[in-house]
């Protein structure tokens, strides 16, 4: 059992087949006003670290995290990453693939001088939200561009 986790590009096959699945699953549970997820082409405008882990070969889940308030960034102000398009495939869950996507993006922030890591994410998403309390993250409320939405929850934690 191998499983590694590689920098890519939101446009690559595996890369675009993640992330419609992902918006295949969460259309029919959201609206598209409450529907966050930044499409491919925003990934790469907005200069998304992205990362694809592969399961044996083959791609079972995505991540990636945009940096917020760093020097040179066009957005100023408070420094933190954000966890964009964090998604693992159904029949790849249970074997703690999202805790090493979830390191993974925290360990890229860190790197890159950020200490705190946030996310949004849907009611629905029971799995997420239980991994994402159980590793540390916190509640807070809306951050950066979020308005409140009965259909989000937003969370943060120290990373750094």
């Amino acid at each position: 059992m191998s499983t590694i986790i590689t920098p890519e590009r939101p446009d690559t096959a595996d890369a675009m087949m993640l992330i419609t699945e992902l918006e295949e699953y969460l259309a029919p549970q959201y609206p598209a006003a409450s529907r966050h997820g930044f499409s491919v082409d925003k990934l790469i405008a907005q200069a998304v670290a992205f990362f694809v882990l592969r399961h044996n070969g083959v791609a079972a889940g995505c991540g990636g995290v945009k940096l917020f308030g760093l020097e040179g960034s066009p957005e100023s102000g408070e420094v933190y990453g954000e966890v964009k398009r964090m998604y693992i495939r159904p029949q790849f869950r249970g074997l703690g693939l999202s805790k090493l996507m979830l390191n993974h993006l925290a360990d890229y922030a860190r790197q890159h001088g950020v200490a705190v890591l946030r996310l949004e994410t849907g009611i629905y998403q029971t799995e997420a939200i239980g991994l994402y309390e159980r590793m540390g993250f916190q509640q807070v409320p809306p951050f950066g561009a979020y308005k409140a939405d009965p259909l989000s929850l937003f969370y943060e934690k120290q990373i750094g």
